[in-house]
Formats: structure tokens, sequence, C-alpha cells
């Protein structure tokens, strides 16, 4: 039996071409292809810096740079996320301290990160988890008097919208994510965007081992004058390549297409659970809308354990995963939280990650919810016939 993935990137031949166009022109790591789909990236997002990346932790890492945090700072981070978002304050040798979510959104609020605010505290990386916008004006209004700079991780968060602009537009400092499990991929790849032309210059020495000027800008005058680089800081290899780069600018004119049959899908699966569990489903907050980068569903409180439920769709030819992880439940950070996480700790154990992707066809999807509803005992149907791939 073949089995209905819970992801497949929206990727073809006008990518393929891209890439190949790449290959063929002779620049295939950081180059004109990269500068090229930054500018359409800051553009899209209606914001003045974008600088391409290996990957969105590598743009986490860098965003921590840039927030000038360092040993001995605090960062308030939400447990419930990949263990990226930690990992990148670890790197710098800063203290990621864990704040609780709110349940419906699954994103920090005010009121879970203020407890945790101290005199050590130097920023707090507010994440749109699953693609649901975090509230980032709410976040900014209790941290900014303050002077705490958020960085936001929008790592899923391509194609949602915070109050009319899209999701990371108005913050100081936002990481994006190119994964595979993203709407918009590269393979591998990440964008860090900011306000600021200073930070924006000095990331892009940082991502090249901290030379003072670019390969690209190095070839452009091989014809002319000697072009010499300095390093006048320790920088790292976080750059992205030029496939990368030209698989990544035509993602991006498809982006608008995915948000919208992500969001036909989500509704469409709404309205096949019935009341009783689409209300248990990940949907729009108040402030923006999600594009629906992972649908996730709370199981009712008399479902049986989540890896039977998981078990049963396995052998029914439906491939879900467990909800989002929570960092302090995982070996590096267990024992370090300093405050109750019971909602973070309710969906890290109690949701499921349903398929969800643009080629997924109605057929598939009524197979993934009569599987799903037989599994948690509500109703029991025959899958229909000839809705799986082949």
């Amino acid at each position: 039996m073949s089995t209905i993935p819970v992801m497949i990137p929206w990727l073809g031949e006008e990518e393929a071409e891209a890439a190949a166009d790449a290959v063929r022109s002779g620049w295939v790591a950081q180059g004109p292809r990269v500068a090229a789909f930054e500018r359409a990236f800051a553009e899209h997002l209606g914001v003045p810096h974008a600088v391409a990346v290996s990957s969105c932790t590598t743009a986490l890492h860098l965003a921590m740079i840039g927030a000038g945090v360092g040993p001995g700072d605090e960062v308030v981070v939400p447990s419930l996320s990949f263990i990226a978002t930690a990992n990148a304050v670890t790197y710098v040798g800063a203290t990621p301290v864990f704040a609780d979510v709110d349940p419906a959104t699954g994103n920090l609020t005010p009121d879970t990160v203020a407890p945790l605010l101290t005199d050590r505290t130097r920023a707090v990386v507010a994440v749109d988890q699953g693609g649901v916008p975090v509230d980032l004006d709410a976040i900014r209004a209790l941290a900014g008097p303050r002077g705490i700079p958020v960085v936001q991780d929008a790592a899923c968060a391509a194609g949602s919208v915070h109050r009319g602009r899209p999701a990371g537009a108005g913050a100081e400092i936002a990481a994006y994510s190119f994964h595979p499990r993203k709407l918009l991929t590269t393979g591998e790849g990440g964008m860090v965007t900011c306000q600021d032309a200073a930070l924006a210059a000095r990331l892009r020495r940082l991502r090249e081992h901290g030379m003072s000027v670019s390969a690209a800008d190095r070839h452009a005058g091989a014809a002319g004058a000697a072009v010499v680089e300095t390093y006048d800081e320790i920088g790292f290899n976080h750059r992205m390549t030029d496939v990368q780069a030209a698989i990544g600018l035509v993602q991006l004119g498809k982006l608008p297409a995915m948000v919208a049959r992500r969001r036909e899908l989500a509704g469409r699966y709404r309205e096949l659970l019935g009341a009783e569990l689409a209300d248990r489903l990940v949907g729009d907050p108040a402030h923006g809308t999600t594009n629906y980068q992972s649908l996730w569903l709370l199981l009712p409180e008399d479902a049986p354990d989540r890896g039977e439920v998981l078990a049963r769709l396995a052998a029914d030819g439906v491939s879900a995963r467990r909800g989002i992880m929570a960092a302090h439940l995982e070996a590096p950070y267990k024992g370090t939280a300093r405050v109750p996480l019971p909602v973070t700790e309710t969906i890290t154990a109690r949701t499921l990650i349903l398929p969800l992707y643009h080629s997924l066809t109605h057929e598939q999807q009524d197979h993934v919810v009569s599987v799903l509803k037989a599994a948690l005992g509500r109703q029991a149907l025959l899958p229909p016939k000839g809705v799986l791939p082949k």
C-alpha cells in the first residue's frame, strides 16, 4: 500500500530548469542569483534588507550575534519549538530561558514572557509556530521599553500575515527557513531580514568568514584593480549557493498559490472533521492569518494513546507526525525550565500533524479523515477505494 505523506514540496520543471541554468552559468557558489533572491525576498516582505544563508539555524545564529547576545546573557524562548531555536542561543554562550505558550496558537504571549524577564535578559525569540503568526507587536510592547530586542523566528512563516503585513516584516531581526518541510524551499537554506543597513552589511560579512569583500565582489574586480579582502572579526561559513537561490526565486513566485491551496485544504479538513474535532485544529489568530505550514490537531481527552493513533494511521496508508517538540524535555535542556510549562507539555504530548501539501487531492484528504475518525473511535468508515497514490 502506498502512503499519503505528511508533506511533499511543490517542485517542478521550472525549478529544475532554474537550477540547471545556474550550473550552466559556471557560478554555483554564492553569487548573483543569491543577491537577486535577497532583493526579491526583501521586496516580498517590504523590508529594506535580506541576507541569504545556509539554513534557518545559521540565520538564528547570526541573529543572536546581531542582537548583541553573548556569554552570560539570557534569552527568553518558547520550549515549544524545534530545538534549533534554543540551540542558537547556546551557540553564542547565552542561556535559553523557556517560556510557556498560548494554547490556541502555540506562541509566546506577553503574559508567558513577562515573569521570566530579568536584568540578564538580552533578547526574546518569538516563534511563528507552524506558520501561525506570533503577535509581535504585543511582545515588542513588553520588551521594547526594557531595551530588550525581539528576534522573530519566522522559520515556518513565509506566506503568513500579521496585522495586514507579511509575518516578520515588522521585526528588528527575523529568520526564515527554506527546508523542504516549509512552503518555500531551496532544499536547505535560510534568510535573515533586518531594518538596519549597517547590521545587514555585518551579517553579510559574518556569513562569509568575516571577509570585508565577498567572493562575488572579488571576482567582479578581477578584470581591473586587484581586490584584497581583510578579516576584521571571526566569521562563519553560512553561505547559500546560487543553485539554491535559483530555486528560491521560482518558489517565491509560487508562494501565494501555495498559501491559497493550503488554506483551502485546511478549511476542507475542518468541514470533514466535524465540529468537535474541527475545534481542536490549529487556525488563524485574531491578529493575522496562518500559511498552515503545519496543521496540528489536539487529540480529544478520550482518544487512544497518540502512538496508537499514529500506528493506526500508518497501517491504513496515512503518514502523520507527532506534535511539535518541547526542547526542555530533550537531553541537552532537561531540568533547566525555571517555571512550569503545562501548555507546552500538553501540546507536545497530545497533538499530531496531518498531511497537508499543495498536491494533496480531495480523495486523499477524504481517506485521511476517514482513517483518523476510525482511529479516534468517532466514525468507523471504510477507506474509499482508489484514493491512495500509486
